[in-house]
This record gives C-alpha cells, structure tokens and sequence, in this order.
C-alpha cells in the first residue's frame, strides 16, 4: 500500500513537472546540458499537448478522404507531366520502389489512370475532365495547406494565385526529383559493382541502399513541413520534424508490408474490395504519422512561446498592466535613443517576460494605436512608436486599454445605472490624476 501510494506520488510529481514546472524555467537559468534536456521535453509535451488540442486523428481522417477522391486525378496530373518528360516508366518505377506495399493498388491505379486520360481527350468530357481533375488536385492540396496553416496557426493562407503558382510548380518538380533521384540509385549501383567483392565495400553499400529509401523520406517530409504552411519554418525545426515522420513512415512500411498475412483474412471478409479497407488503413496512418511530424516541428519552433503559459493565461490585471506599461517605455526610450528596434524576442530573452505574454502585449499595443509593426533588416517584425511620444502620457496608454473593444450592449447605463457607470469612469480618472500628464518616455 505504501509502495503504491509512494508510486503515485512519484507519478503526480512528474506530471506536474511537465505540465507546470518545466515552462517555469527559462533557458537562461539551466546549464547547456541539462537545456538540452530540459528542451526536448518540453518540445515532446507539448506536441503531444498540440496533436489533442488540434485534433489532428479528425483532420488525418478529412485529408484521408481528400486523398482517396483525388488518387486518380493526382497521380493522371503526374504521369501526364512525366510522359510530357518522356520518363513515364522510369515515375512509375519509382513509385513502385517508394511504395512497395502498396504495389497490386498502383497496378491497377495505372490502368484507371490510363482510361481516365483516355477519356479527357474524347468529345464532350475533355473540358468537363480536365476541370474535376485540376479541381481534385487543386482541393487536396488546399486542404493539407489549410491543415499545416491551422498547426502553425496561421490564420492567412497563401492567394489563389499564388496557390495557382506554388501548387503547379510542385508538380513539375515532382517527376523531375523522381527521374533525378532515379539516376542517382544507378549511378551509385553501377559505381559500386565493382565493389561488391569486397566485403567492407560491399558492406558500406547494402548499407546505403537499406537506408537510402529513409534519407529521401526524410527529404520529402522536411522539404513539406517547411515550405507547405504559409509562414516561415527554420530548417533544422522542419528537419527534426521530417527524421520523426521519417522513421515513423518507414517503421509502418516495413510492419504494413509483413502484416500482409492478414490480407487473406479480409478477402474472406470483403471479398475483392479487400484493398479499399487496407489502402484507407494506410492512407490514415501515414497522414497521422505526417501531422505528427509537423507538431514535432511546430513545437520545436515555438517552444519557447509556451514558457510560463498556465501563468501568463492567468495573469492578474494589475500585472498585465504592469507588463505593457514596462513594454510600451522600452519601445519608447528605444526609439527616443535612435536605437534598432526591440523584437519581441529581444525583449522577452533581455527581460525575462515570457514570449507569449510579449506578443500578447504587443497585439494590444498595436490595436490601441500607441505601437507600429515594421521590418527589421533580418525581415523579422520590430516595433516603435505609432505616434508621438511627446504625446503618449500614462492616460493616454491606459485609457486607451480601458476602451479597447465593444462596448455596444443593451444595458442601461445612461438611466438605470447610471450611478454605476459613472463610478467607473471617475474611478479610473482618479487612478490617472497624479500621473494625467506624465510622459511614458519620462518614467
């Protein structure tokens, strides 16, 4: 009984270090290693805090359907472009060794793929064809835009030209990568023959091959978590995120393609429709695999967004203002002093406020007109005075925020609380009137 008690114990107190005390430490206060430590974590506790959030099991189910209605369009749009190339066998070759547990569903993809396009070309259905089949395409592509966007949360996705653009570029450099990296495995294969009988050598290059479908996998997932949502993603957040979807990918391959066992056992059951459940099956997993990968590199990212979050949710309203007055005076003095101006990282790592709360800040700065958002020469946001600073006084900061938002309700304030009303206002005039004029620059 005390062992157990003790075990929970022990359980809560890990809990509550993860979920509390872990975002209480700032880097600044923790040696290089334990940092380190400390940091993955934190990027660990709050993917997996992100992917409920987020629902990304509901959004792997809206893609896997997005992905099954626009296979055939997808894969006509690719191997159309390929034939344009002239390397349609070589694209279907390596679809075949990219996905090789999927081989009996590409054979007859292809032969739908080939009476599609057979079709689009005939009387009245080539218009009417080629419309579904961009607009297939077009909406798949849309929507896992929309998904990363949203795990980002970006609320601006990219314009419809631009989308036009971006998403045709893509599929033009889809088959060249294939025909690309097609080469190269020849390549290598023809410049190591001569190596195989030695064993070292020899060694060094099935070694190569097992991992090289994992190294473009790795590839693949980065090159999309960095360029698919609207907005900036460092590389090495987008890589680790890509090594993760990676293995993770590779690991359900290898189990989905020895699993195949059970194949036999759905035939029973579905009878010829027996691939539709596993293909889904696969499509599903590999979107939360993916998905998975992208909260990884979001949450390393932006991890330190999240320090001291149950906090800053709960802040008090006389620390709030405390925190926007210190940041609307560092921003002033800055500019009075012809100084670069502050980012908000700059900021929250000199001053030790935490990033979340100085962006929070820094919204409501902008929205009462006393702060401006510009870019630095690193194209990073900076902020400065909005207006005169001569002329930003305590009143005008703090009546400002006393003001911002709706105040447009059926109450009756002019009649029947009347009295109410007017103790607020007199209340707040008493708090400015010691310090009515007094210059935030001046402080």
């Amino acid at each position: 009984m005390i062992m157990r008690k003790s075990i929970l114990q022990y359980v809560n107190n890990f809990l509550k270090f993860i979920t509390e005390d872990i975002w209480r430490t700032t880097p600044q206060e923790l040696s290089n290693q334990r940092r380190k430590g400390y940091t993955i974590l934190k990027v660990i506790s709050l993917a997996v805090k992100r992917y409920r959030e987020d629902n990304l099991q509901r959004n792997a189910s809206a893609l896997t359907y997005s992905t099954f209605l626009s296979l055939i369009p997808l894969l006509a749009v690719l191997l159309a472009i390929a034939k344009g190339f002239g390397f349609r066998k070589i694209v279907e070759s390596q679809l075949f060794q990219y996905f090789p547990g999927q081989r009996e569903f590409l054979d007859k993809t292809f032969l739908f793929v080939d009476s599609y396009m057979q079709h689009t070309h005939e009387g009245w259905f080539l218009g009417f064809g080629l419309i579904f089949l961009f607009y297939t395409v077009y909406s798949l592509i849309a929507n896992i835009e929309n998904t990363f966007n949203m795990i980002w949360q970006v609320s601006k996705g990219r314009s419809y030209i631009r989308r036009f653009t971006d998403y045709f570029s893509a599929f033009l450099l889809i088959p060249v990568f294939l025909i690309c990296s097609s080469g190269i495995s020849i390549w290598v294969s023809t410049a190591m023959d001569t190596l195989l009988e030695y064993e070292v050598t020899g060694s060094v290059y099935r070694l190569f091959v097992s991992i090289t479908p994992l190294i473009i996998s790795i590839f693949l997932f980065s090159a999309l978590y960095m360029f698919m949502p609207n907005t900036k993603v460092q590389f090495k957040h987008a890589l680790n995120g890509g090594i993760f979807a990676a293995i993770g990918f590779q690991v359900f391959q290898y189990l989905y393609i020895n699993g195949q066992i059970w194949v036999s056992r759905y035939n029973a059951i579905y009878g010829s429709f027996a691939l539709l459940p596993l293909l889904l099956l696969w499509i599903q997993l590999s979107w939360v695999i993916c998905l998975i990968g992208a909260e990884i590199a979001y949450a390393g990212q932006n991890v330190q967004n999240y320090e001291y979050e149950r906090d800053s949710k709960n802040i008090s309203r006389r620390y709030l203002d405390f925190i926007t007055l210190v940041i609307a005076y560092l921003i002033i003095k800055r500019f009075e002093k012809r100084e670069t101006p502050y980012t908000d990282i700059e900021i929250s790592a000199q001053y030790k406020i935490p990033v979340r709360l100085t962006k929070r800040v820094l919204y409501l700065l902008m929205d009462i007109g006393v702060v401006s958002e510009i870019k630095d020469d690193n194209n990073y946001a900076a902020y400065q005075p909005a207006m005169d600073i001569n002329q930003i006084t305590m009143e005008c900061l703090f009546s400002g925020i006393d003001q911002r938002g709706s105040e447009n309700f059926r109450i009756d304030n002019k009649h029947e609380f009347h009295p109410e009303w007017e103790v607020i206002l007199q209340s707040r005039m008493d708090m400015y009137s010691n310090n009515r004029d007094l210059l935030i620059k001046d402080l």
